[in-house]
């Protein structure tokens, strides 16, 4: 799963340091267990934010923290969305 995004990103981490939000153009690969979670919200009759919410984690997870590997404990804010475009 690919997504492609326009919005405003602001991060924090531990010990109280921050990037201000501001608007990034994003294309990240998620793994597949992010589509999984597409799929079952939709079965689900998830809302309208519920897939942005899951685009989110993963590019918190994937680009910001990549994969889990640097930035413990950085937290992704992911605001303002003009585009939001998942390819499966």
């Amino acid at each position: 799963m690919v997504v492609a995004t326009r919005a405003r990103f602001g991060l924090e981490a531990t010990g109280g340091t921050t990037d201000d939000a501001r608007i990034r153009d994003i294309t990240q690969a998620l793994p597949p267990e992010y589509a999984a979670q597409l799929f079952s919200a939709r079965e689900q009759g998830a809302g309208e934010d519920q897939p942005g919410q899951i685009a989110a984690e993963g590019l918190a997870r994937m680009y910001f923290r990549a994969n889990n590997t640097r930035a413990h404990g950085l937290d992704v804010e992911f605001t303002n969305v003009e585009r939001l475009d998942i390819d499966l």
